[in-house]
């Protein structure tokens, strides 16, 4: 398989070493789920660490899927007497790529695996190439955006950062301002050359003056682009509450990830029936309350 810079790029970093331990629990999650592929990815990639819920992505085979996707959920696994904890969701490779490629009003797909992933489980090497190919839309996708979002001239860091403040906006998520800023300096050896990279193999010209960037982006185009940006932010928050919605009936072990995350935050154990593991939604303010009853505890004690 011939690969373009892009490409080769991505390669390389999806290739990325991962813990024994990572392997091992994305095999078994592919195994369950008779997958395709798995992306490792998050904050626990770049740190190396066990602690806390790792994050995984499991790509099924199969047609594009319709409705909201993924499905999310809480699974564990012991290994050498440490109990793992990961979230993982779960959809199709052809849903995975149609999204990565802009296709669709959801930006997460783009937006997240433009940033630093491995690919810590693949059942063959065609399985590989349709996931090397997807990340490399991706790049040219957020890119894309990038370059109409971000300032008629600046870094590769400046457009970057535009395009994740806009994400952040339109997604419904609360993250703290400077939080693009993070992920480019944690990330920094990854973004670097990437977007040169993804403007080449999205057709757009620039030209480079020391380290800034200027895209050659004519009226329409830029016009255009931001258009379906606007589609995009537009949708975002509405898509996201739908998902929320979602995951509060469907949320695969959801009871034990909340159980969990009480002891973790509190101390209290709160033990788990087989009906509060049936019903996580219903039996979510039993997890509240207990959380709350421990911290004005701790409170009165300080």
């Amino acid at each position: 398989m011939t690969l373009d810079p892009l490409a080769a790029r991505v390669m390389s970093a999806l290739s990325a070493t991962v813990r024994p331990e990572i392997i091992a629990f994305a095999a078994r999650l592919a195994r369950e789920s008779e997958a395709r592929a798995v992306i490792f990815y998050g904050s626990n990639l770049r740190t190396g660490v066990l602690d806390g819920v790792l994050d995984f992505y499991v790509l099924t085979d199969g047609p594009r899927e319709r409705g909201l996707w993924p499905r999310v959920g809480y699974h564990e696994m012991e290994a050498d007497g440490v109990t793992l904890r990961a979230k993982v969701a779960q959809m199709r490779l052809a849903t995975f790529a149609h999204a990565a490629a802009g296709r669709h009003l959801d930006t997460t797909i783009w937006a997240r695996f433009v940033q630093p992933c491995a690919l810590a489980w693949t059942a063959d090497d065609a399985a590989r190439d349709a996931v090397v190919g997807a990340i490399r839309t991706a790049a040219m996708t957020a890119g894309r955006f990038a370059a109409a979002l971000g300032p008629e001239e600046g870094t590769e860091a400046d457009y970057w950062a535009a395009l994740f403040r806009a994400t952040y906006r339109a997604e419904l998520r609360v993250e703290k301002a400077g939080r693009e800023g993070q992920i480019l300096a944690f990330g920094a050896e990854h973004f670097d050359g990437l977007l040169p990279l993804a403007w080449g193999a999205g057709g757009i010209a620039f030209a480079r003056d020391g380290d800034k960037l200027r895209p050659d982006l004519a009226g329409p185009e830029k016009a255009a682009i931001l258009k379906r940006w606007s589609q995009r932010r537009r949708a975002g928050k509405p898509l996201n509450i739908l998902r929320l919605l979602r995951a509060a009936t469907t949320f695969e072990g959801g009871a034990r990830y909340l159980a969990w995350k009480v002891e973790r935050h509190t101390g209290v154990v709160v033990p788990l029936t087989r009906f509060r593991e049936r019903h996580p939604l219903i039996s979510s303010p039993v997890l509240v309350a207990s959380y709350l009853r421990a911290r004005s505890r701790a409170r009165a004690k300080g």
